[in-house]
């Protein structure tokens, strides 16, 4: 039991590591960091916007969090917020093209990821994976059982 919680700790933590690597690399030419692509992909799904708690749970982070990147976002004129407190964020023309970019970018790099795979394994691992994830969720938010 140790060596597949090892196994799959470590696979976790190698894709994580290599994920932000490639994100921050694709992420310099605009000044930012590998945490501003998801919101920018996320942002680019909503072209009428969405508001800062709907992009939270998208992202899975924090309103701080979140109120942090989009300030940067903003000061860099990929989005703004129309209708004032709890209104929309949007991306701008900009922001959309850099969204546009990012999502090609991070669709060659997860189809290079899964080269070796068939769309039958592919398909089998993104299933087993969401079942982890949900599994993994409940047991964080209930606490393992004895």
């Amino acid at each position: 039991m140790i060596e597949r919680f090892e196994r799959f700790s470590l696979a976790i933590a190698e894709i994580s590591r290599c994920w932000h690597k490639l994100a921050g690399e694709e992420m310099k030419a605009y000044g930012l960091k590998g945490a501003h692509a998801t919101y920018l992909t996320i942002l680019y799904r909503y072209p009428a916007g969405i508001t800062v708690p709907e992009l939270c749970e998208l992202c899975l982070k924090d309103k701080s969090d979140a109120s942090r990147m989009l300030a940067i976002l903003e000061e860099k004129g990929l989005v703004r917020k129309e209708g004032g407190y709890g209104g929309a964020v949007l991306l701008t023309e900009a922001g959309r093209a850099a969204a546009i970019q990012v999502r090609q970018r991070a669709s060659r790099a997860v189809e290079a990821g899964g080269k070796d795979l068939t769309d039958e394994e592919r398909a089998v691992f993104y299933k087993a994976l969401g079942s982890i994830a949900d599994n993994l969720r409940a047991l964080a938010d209930e606490g393992i059982p004895e």
